[in-house]
């Protein structure tokens, strides 16, 4: 059975399109934001959307499947693991990012006809 004490699981459209990158070392890596959303009724009655973003990273051959299929407004459904990268600026402020380290991921759009 697989790990489940780090397990997220997401279904969403992709922002802006992806960022590729072949690293010196021959590994390949692919960045994008993915943007989940809720809808509710407030105590007015009110339907509110809530939108939330995640940033992905995907490592191996399946950045470069990111690479070639995925474009900005895809839908994907994405299985990783959180991890959050902190570092310190030249002026000594604290910076945090969270980011979704994905082990698989979906492609849910349908094909495009050419």
């Amino acid at each position: 059975m697989k790990n489940l004490n780090n397990s997220v699981n997401l279904l969403g459209h992709i922002g802006t399109a992806p960022e590729f990158k072949e690293l010196s070392n021959g590994s390949y890596l692919a960045k994008f934001s993915l943007a989940t959303n809720e809808s509710y009724k407030n105590k007015k009655g009110e339907t509110v959307e809530n939108t939330q973003w995640h940033n992905i990273v995907i490592w191996g051959a399946q950045a470069k499947i990111v690479r070639d299929y995925l474009v900005s407004g895809s839908q994907v459904l994405v299985e990783g693991r959180l991890t959050t990268n902190i570092w310190e600026d030249n002026d000594g402020k604290k910076h945090y990012r969270t980011e979704i380290i994905a082990n698989e991921f979906l492609m849910l759009d349908k094909k495009k006809s050419a």
